[in-house]
């Protein structure tokens, strides 16, 4: 990692961008700017104009999805090296603990930059392919909360009349159909985008081999780890998808029960969830391991947890073996 003489710290919502401009003197510049291309356009150029060199400055935020990709995508145009980090490792630098979801701000994120230059790794746009994933992996989502929306007219009954229920019923029942199809028509954009990449198309059917995992967990796996580039191993993925366990404790205090980050992306845990109900279901070994740990008085969310890790683990050896999962369990004696 090159030295850098300017950091900026980038804490990104959906509709707004708060920054922090950390230099070598102790003075701050803090500023807030829309979540749009000709703000962060005009941010960069404005940046020129007061000296900032921009081949020796460093832009960092966390990596929030949908809400990030405008920006990554506008510095690398611009020839920029930023860092995606994820939310936990800045909160891990600032001692905060995994079990706290304190927001971390512009200034604290510029400071671990500062701090971390030699640790943090410089981002890059994902494939084009993933890029467009993500994108209408996100309309899918959209379309599925408003049809969840529409499809709850029958709370209201209570509070209608009989005449103006039915007409908003009519209207929601319309609408709800006009939703279902636009969702069979992204699905279908999904499978096509994945087709079209040999070698998406080729991790989501080694994924496909697991059983418990389907169509979307597969899909929001490849977006989740960049089509397996930015993650090296099942216990990272574990824990960025709050399945690890990991101990709770704070000084020299007594250490509890080990917990699940409450970091995590939530997303990829309940799609993990979903899975690991299906896989006990119609995976003998695991159905076995979950009779077994039930039978000897275990929680049953401890049980599905160990069996979202195990099946994090097949993910990842599917994946670096290049071969569909093979269920052993069936050829045991």
């Amino acid at each position: 990692m090159k030295n850098y003489r300017t950091y900026i710290g980038i804490d990104v919502a959906k509709l707004t961008l708060a920054y922090c401009i950390v230099k070598e003197d102790p003075q701050l510049e803090q500023g807030q700017i829309l979540n749009t291309q000709k703000s962060v356009d005009k941010f960069l150029k404005t940046l020129k104009k007061t000296g900032c060199q921009m081949n020796e400055t460093l832009f960092v935020f966390e990596n929030t999805g949908i809400y990030s990709s405008l920006l990554a995508l506008v510095l690398s145009e611009n020839s920029l090296d930023y860092a995606q980090v994820p939310a936990l490792e800045i909160k891990r630098s600032l001692g905060i603990t995994r079990g706290k979801s304190d927001k971390v701000d512009a200034k604290e994120i510029a400071h671990y930059a500062k701090r971390n230059t030699d640790k943090i790794a410089l981002s890059t746009l994902p494939e084009l392919s993933l890029q467009q994933l993500k994108i209408v992996f996100a309309e899918r989502e959209k379309t599925v909360a408003a049809i969840k929306t529409f499809e709850r007219t029958k709370e209201n009954e209570m509070f209608l009349t009989k005449e103006v229920f039915n007409s908003v019923k009519a209207i929601n029942n319309q609408t709800v159909k006009h939703l279902k199809k636009q969702l069979v028509m992204l699905d279908e954009k999904i499978r096509t985008l994945i087709r079209e990449d040999e070698n998406l198309y080729g991790q989501q059917q080694l994924l496909k081999s697991i059983p418990g995992i389907g169509d979307i967990t597969s899909v929001y796996i490849l977006m989740a780890t960049k089509g397996f580039t930015a993650f090296t191993n099942g216990r990272k993925f574990a824990c960025y998808s709050g399945v690890a366990p990991f101990e709770h404790s704070s000084g020299t205090s007594i250490k509890g029960k080990t917990r699940v980050s409450h970091l995590a992306d939530k997303k990829m845990k309940t799609l993990l969830h979903m899975a690991s109900l299906t896989a006990i279901k119609y995976d003998p070994e695991l159905k076995d391991y979950y009779n077994r740990k039930k039978a000897e008085g275990k929680h049953t969310m401890l049980v599905l947890n160990n069996i979202k890790c195990k099946m994090v683990y097949r993910i990842f050896a599917v994946i670096q073996r290049k071969s569909n999962f093979v269920n052993l369990h069936k050829f045991a004696a």
